[in-house]
């Protein structure tokens, strides 16, 4: 029996991630859907016993995770917890786990994910897909060779919540930094906010007003720290939990905004010298987050060095927000550990045995 916690950003996808590994391993799975978005999961449960899946071998249990979830974590029957959420309930989950019966976990958590562009990029790929980096999974059709280049991947192009993987931190080398910051907000501005159900919607509302008003906070924070606020930053004057796409630049190291995840359609941007390859990615790996990391350049020997050094579970070159149903999704550090999707996936959910005989 395996246990498995899926978060509100994607709740049909992170059920399917998890559940198709945990199924085609051979195991019978609880999931506790995120309690804000709990639909998709009793629909998808509800098509299991049409397509011929045998009582008892998926089982949803709605509800919150103080409760719910914390029983998944402590029940002494489950051998198998799968999660993807947050840091900090991703410890509570870990150390339930420990205390129950020592169940086995994978922990899917938060991110910080750095997004480096160097003066040799191809400027508008680089503006296209910082942009998708940032602000995808707000239903984007603005930049639909971005947004449709995930959603061949993953399914969902009209969504309303946020992006794990999202590029946290912008840095931008400096001959061009003013140049990028002028084209992302002069495309900024051309997205429009309304309807998710509504095609010619650019960018949804946020999942549930906790979430918007955190995000409000957050770019008070910047604000008062001293990060120069492009654009945006507050709610959008209009009924719904709409938050307007949010550009900072002149982020420091030690700022709030530079080191914590906004889970939100906020754009951090920091500048680098010229040349200091190296320099940079100290920067970039100077966080406790390892999920995912970007690189733009021209220079395929600079790409490859990027991705060697960074420390992230994935690594985008010229491109960003495309996985792969083959291609193990995990991360570093307190970004969790264990892997979904691939065959890496499918290890997660099954045990070795050796069996020894002689005769």
């Amino acid at each position: 029996v395996c246990g498995i916690i899926t978060p509100w950003n994607y709740p049909l996808m992170m059920v399917s991630w998890k559940m198709a590994a945990c199924l085609a391993a051979g195991n019978t799975v609880v999931l506790k859907p995120a309690q804000v978005s709990p639909l998709t999961a009793l629909k998808l449960a509800e098509l299991s016993v049409y397509a011929g899946f045998p009582p008892g071998v998926i089982n949803i249990l709605p509800g919150t995770g103080s409760v719910c979830g914390q029983a998944i974590a402590d029940h002494p029957l489950v051998r198998k917890l799968g999660f993807t959420g947050s840091t900090p309930i991703g410890q509570t989950i870990m150390k339930s786990c420990a205390e129950s019966n020592m169940k086995r976990v994978s922990l899917e958590l938060g991110g910080k994910s750095p997004l480096i562009i160097f003066n040799d990029a191809d400027l508008d790929r680089a503006v296209r897909h910082a942009m998708g980096a940032v602000f995808f999974n707000k239903g984007s059709h603005k930049y639909k060779h971005t947004v449709n280049e995930f959603a061949a991947n993953n399914c969902m192009v009209k969504t309303i919540g946020e992006n794990c993987i999202a590029a946290g931190r912008l840095f931008v080398e400096q001959s061009i930094h003013d140049q990028f910051v002028s084209r992302v907000l002069e495309e900024t501005k051309k997205i429009k906010i309304g309807d998710p159900l509504d095609r010619s919607t650019s960018h949804g509302p946020q999942n549930h007003r906790a979430h918007l008003e955190k995000l409000v906070e957050y770019a008070q924070i910047g604000v008062k720290e001293g990060a120069k606020l492009v654009y945006g930053g507050a709610q959008v004057d209009r009924p719904g939990l709409f938050f307007t796409p949010t550009i900072f630049t002149a982020v420091t190291d030690d700022m709030y905004i530079a080191r914590e995840e906004s889970f939100g359609p906020i754009m951090i941007v920091s500048t680098f010298p010229d040349g200091d390859v190296d320099g940079v990615l100290r920067r970039a790996n100077a966080t406790e987050f390892g999920l995912a990391s970007g690189v733009f350049t021209r220079d395929i020997s600079k790409a490859l060095y990027v991705t060697e050094k960074v420390n992230a579970g994935t690594c985008f070159v010229n491109c960003y927000n495309k996985t792969d149903v083959a291609a193990p999704f995990g991360g570093f550090k307190q970004s969790g550990f264990g892997k979904d999707l691939g065959q890496e996936a499918l290890n997660e959910y099954l045990k070795t045995k050796t069996i020894t005989i002689e005769y």
